[in-house]
């Protein structure tokens, strides 16, 4: 069940990376855009070839890097405070 909920996540932040706008991507090239979306399709149209070993290497390695790039981009800069 945790692994079905792990591969739901995948698969909703894939589609939403997708759907983040392509000058706001350009933007922002450390965060891996392709890998997000790339995974979100391995994991939707693989389903019963998933490789469950990949997928958790991916949230143990990778989804901590990206949360800490993330929350530094929410972090507000000069422009944004008031």
């Amino acid at each position: 069940m945790v692994q079905d909920a792990v591969v739901h996540c995948i698969q909703i932040t894939g589609e939403a990376a997708r759907n983040v706008s392509a000058d706001f991507r350009q933007a922002h090239p450390e965060i891996p855009w392709a890998d997000m979306i790339g995974m979100r399709n391995r994991v939707v149209h693989e389903y019963l070839g998933v490789d469950l070993d990949v997928v958790w290497s991916t949230v143990r390695t990778d989804l901590p890097r990206l949360v800490r790039v993330i929350d530094r981009l929410l972090q507000p800069g000069p422009e944004l405070e008031s």
